[in-house]
Formats: C-alpha cells, sequence, structure tokens
C-alpha cells in the first residue's frame, strides 16, 4: 500500500507537482495526426498535464503547441485564423507563431507602433513533432531530449492504426496493470470468456485453475520487462525467457515482431487519461505492405447509453473497466497487496527515485536520450512471430496463422490494407521465426 501522501504525489500531475515535472521531462503523444487533419479549422483544443492547448499545423506545415487562452482577452485559439506563419485571434487579431511569439497587435501596431508592446505579450508553447501518426509534445524544461525511436514507431514496411480513449481515471490506474501479469489470466481469460457468453445469451462456464507457475520482473536501461511462466511452457519459452516491456514512465509495448501494439498513457489531469494505442502490422520479408497517406484515428466509446461499460467481450475493453472501476484515483493506503503485485511494487519504487531526482534538480535517468546515434531505432524485448504459411505447408501447431484480430470494438479505417499486410505472411514457403 501507499500513504495518502505518497499515493498524491505519484497522481498529481499539474504544473508545479512533483509527478508533472516528471512527466513534463518525457515526450508525449497528445494527438493524432488524422485528428488534426479531421479538423476543419486547422486545430485541436486538449488538456494535458492540467494545462489547457491548441494543437495547430500553420499553412506552411509547421506544427505548433501553444496556450489555449490569447493572452490579450482570454478567448479561445482553437477557433482562431490558421495563417502561412502563426494563427491569429479571432477576436482581436493578435497573431502567434508555434513559439508562442506574438507576431502582430494590429490596432496596437497602428496607434503606437514604437511601443513594440507584442514584443512582451507571448503566450507558453512547447515543442512539438510528427511521429507514427501522432504529435508529440515537449512540455518540460530546456533543452529537451530527443524523441525516443522505440523500434515500432520507425518500423518501415508496415500499416499502423491507432486507437484513443478518454479514461474517467489517473494515468497511474493504466500504467500499473502493465506490472500485472497475472491479471491476464483472469481479466481476459476468465472474465473474458464470461463476458462473452453473457452477450452470446449463453449460460457462462464457471471454474478456472489457476496456470501462472512464476512470475518475474528485470529492470533494464529503459524501464521494466515483465515475464510469465504458464502451465505447459518451458522454461525457455519467450514469455518467460523474453517477455515484454514498460517503457517508463508511461508507455507498455506488447505483442511481436509482427504486430504490436504500443500504449500511451498520457494524463489530462490528476483523474483523467487520453489512452493512445499506436498498432503496428508488419509486411512479411521480401514482401511491400500497401502505403497509408495517413494513419487513421478512431476513438472508443467507454460507456452505453445507460453508463455501463460496454463491450467487455474485447480484449482491452476489459483493461479500460477495470482501471476505470477503481475510481478517479484508487486508494492505494487501502489496498491488501499480495505476491502478484512485486511487479507494481517495483515500478512505484522507480517512480519515487525518478521524482525525487527531479525534486532535488537533476534530470530523470531513465529514457532521457539525447544522442543520435542511441536513438536511430531504438531495440526492446520482443517476442518473435512464428508464421504458419498456408494449409500443406508448415502446419505444426506450434506456429501462428496472421490474422487481423482488433482488440478495441470496430476495425480500423483501413482494414483492408492490414489484412493485405497480414496476408503477405501467407505467402512465405516454410514456417520459421521473424526477429525483430
Amino acid at each position: 500500500m501507499l500513504s495518502i501522501q505518497d499515493n498524491q504525489l505519484l497522481t498529481e500531475v499539474g504544473p508545479g507537482t512533483p509527478m508533472g515535472n516528471l512527466l513534463r521531462r518525457y515526450w508525449q503523444p497528445v494527438c493524432a495526426a488524422a485528428e488534426l487533419a479531421g479538423s476543419k479549422f486547422r486545430t485541436r483544443q486538449m488538456t494535458i498535464l492540467g494545462e489547457n492547448l491548441v494543437v495547430f499545423r500553420d499553412r506552411s506545415g509547421k506544427l505548433g503547441m501553444i496556450a489555449a487562452s490569447c493572452p490579450h482577452r482570454r478567448a479561445n485559439l482553437a477557433y482562431g485564423i490558421v495563417e502561412e506563419d502563426g494563427i491569429r485571434c479571432a477576436y482581436h487579431g493578435w497573431k502567434f507563431d508555434a513559439s508562442g511569439r506574438c507576431l502582430e497587435q494590429p490596432y496596437e501596431d497602428t496607434t503606437h507602433p514604437e511601443d513594440k508592446f507584442r514584443d512582451k505579450c507571448s503566450t507558453p508553447a512547447y515543442p512539438v513533432q510528427e511521429l507514427a501518426g501522432l504529435i508529440w509534445a515537449y512540455m518540460g524544461p530546456a533543452p529537451a531530449p530527443l524523441l525516443p525511436h522505440w523500434g515500432p514507431l520507425v518500423w518501415d514496411n508496415c500499416v499502423r492504426d491507432i486507437g484513443i480513449v478518454e479514461l474517467p481515471c489517473s494515468w497511474l490506474q493504466c500504467q500499473e496493470n502493465t506490472l500485472d501479469p497475472v491479471h491476464t489470466e483472469w481479466l481476459h481469460q476468465y472474465a473474458g470468456s464470461y463476458y462473452r457468453a453473457l452477450e452470446n445469451g449463453e449460460e457462462p462456464e464457471l471454474g478456472h485453475e489457476p496456470k501462472h507457475l512464476k512470475i518475474g520482473f528485470d529492470v533494464f536501461k529503459h524501464g521494466i520487462v515483465k515475464r510469465r511462466l504458464i502451465k505447459g511452457q518451458p522454461e525457455d519459452s519467450e514469455p518467460w525467457r523474453v517477455g515484454h516491456p514498460m517503457l517508463f514512465p508511461n508507455i507498455l509495448l506488447s505483442g511481436n515482431t509482427l504486430q504490436s501494439q504500443m500504449q500511451f498513457r498520457v494524463p489530462i489531469d490528476d483523474r483523467r487519461t487520453r489512452h493512445f494505442t499506436l498498432y503496428g502490422f508488419r509486411a512479411a520479408p521480401g514482401t511491400t505492405a500497401p502505403n497509408q497517406s495517413e494513419v487513421p484515428a478512431r476513438y472508443i466509446e467507454l460507456t452505453d447509453e445507460e453508463g455501463n461499460f460496454r463491450d467487455l467481450d474485447v480484449f482491452f475493453m476489459q483493461d479500460y473497466m477495470v482501471w476505470a472501476s477503481q475510481g478517479a484515483v484508487a486508494l492505494r493506503d487501502k489496498e491488501k497487496l499480495g505476491e502478484s503485485d512485486k511487479g507494481v511494487i517495483l515500478f512505484r519504487k522507480q517512480l519515487m527515485e525518478q521524482v525525487q531526482r527531479v525534486m532535488n534538480g537533476e534530470e530523470p535517468t531513465l529514457n532521457i536520450i539525447r544522442s543520435e546515434a542511441e536513438n536511430a531505432a531504438i531495440d526492446l524485448p520482443l517476442e518473435s512471430f512464428h508464421y504458419r504459411a498456408p494449409a500443406g505447408i508448415g502446419t505444426s501447431r506450434s506456429f501462428r496463422a496472421a490474422r487481423y484480430i482488433p482488440t478495441e470494438p470496430g476495425r480500423s479505417a483501413d482494414a483492408d490494407k492490414i489484412e493485405a499486410v497480414m496476408a503477405t505472411w501467407d505467402s512465405l514457403s516454410e514456417p520459421a521465426p521473424v526477429t525483430a
């Protein structure tokens, strides 16, 4: 359990808070590029880490993220006029560039140009970049570190998709789940089959024999790798030997070398989270993935008209339900932690250590990347994908077929491209592991 004070320390993320200061040291995805492209105003308003912001792309193509309220009379810049070199407030025409610098104040510039009042009227702004269909922002002190090029973010010859959901709970509830391997068999297998039966109007089968024999956690340079050993698996099985990583502070990477899911748990404020899932689907060796002009993004509805959690027969919806059902901020002082929670305890310790460093005026030691050579394409632990070719070619049951099975409700707008890239694996002549 955590004390009430430590729970507050790890969940309060606004400007000037210890955890807010730590999370601001890292690039965060703030929206999908497709969200911005789909806006008729060429803007996207959002709250990130308790700050009200507007992302825009000026007509020269440059991205910017600035405070949502114009510093003049506080009008909302999300409804501003996007011009070649910035965004102009609709109220009185003050214009700002992507760095937050005030470029023009039409009336003031006309009546008292010698005052150069605009030089005193900049607005908060943050660096932004686009990568893998997401727009990323850095909200911490200068100089900004490099935006990490995690392997799946820079995979070539692949098709991507983005799922977005707003969760009514703290980011920490989402991220702690990453260090909890045992929940998989109970939430996603036993409860999952129960929900599927209910959804189909069937009588669910009750009873479940525990399957986890061992769980393990390895601290590594980018966070923590979680591993599991299940009944019937040998000690050299990849879930136990390789596992998959939590990337500090708020990322999960799962999947395999064919298809991966990167989940980003971005705080809106202390009590809400903007959750992104970036899916990557790679083409088989020697084949070519369909071209994507834009990575599509889709929104996931969390509850139905009656306020109940919906689609609980779908994998990730089960996660969203248990995170949100803990309340806006979990009461960690009331927990009773057991042996299955040692990964969660390890992660909390890691968080406290890094928060303390920032409180001491030091830089975090994890994932602050400043070397271009180190950032070229960061390899991460990931289970290999063993493909199964068409019937009659390598039909061993130890190999898995490549198929598109959405883990959130609905289907990607590029489902046909995903299915096409998955089908490239059927062209291979014999089964073999494909590594990162």
